[in-house]
């Protein structure tokens, strides 16, 4: 199952790389790094699946809003609704 997430973040980060702009390269970019220690959480507690991975991400996206300009956090939010909507294809 960990495997179906690596490899949905690999295709639509390769689609950013191929076809995005700054913005898009700069919210994947950070986007990637909170998505890969959720993976990595959910891994070691042995439980990875949809429901749970977006529960993680939430929390990450709640220290986003934190970190982040508005607009650079709408940026981050756009993307992860990109990369779920491409999980779940």
């Amino acid at each position: 199952m960990f495997e179906k997430y690596e490899n949905a973040l690999d295709q639509w980060i390769a689609g950013i790389v191929a076809n995005g702009d700054d913005d898009a390269m700069f919210a994947s970019g950070y986007l990637q790094g909170h998505f890969a220690v959720a993976l990595a959480e959910l891994e070691a507690e042995g439980d990875v699946d949809s429901e749970r991975l977006d529960t993680k991400m939430a929390a990450c996206l709640d220290i986003a809003r934190g970190e982040l300009a508005p607009a650079d956090f709408a940026l981050v939010a756009n993307a992860w609704d990109e990369l779920r909507a491409s999980i779940a294809a």
